[in-house]
């Protein structure tokens, strides 16, 4: 029975995963989402008191 020899589909399968392992992630990561979210200004801005009007 050919289909129980493991020669040919274990090479498939050491190739199947060297391709999602090496090949795939670059091309994952490498894709710039465009809602990139802006760095926020360290700035801090001077507040002042609120006056309550009825105290």
């Amino acid at each position: 029975m050919p289909q129980l020899n493991p020669s040919p589909w274990l090479a498939i399968l050491v190739f199947s995963w060297l391709i999602f392992l090496i090949v795939i992630p670059p091309k994952i990561l490498a894709h710039l989402y465009p809602g990139e979210p802006a760095p926020q200004s360290t700035k801090t801005t001077k507040t002042s008191p609120w006056t309550w009007p009825w105290q």
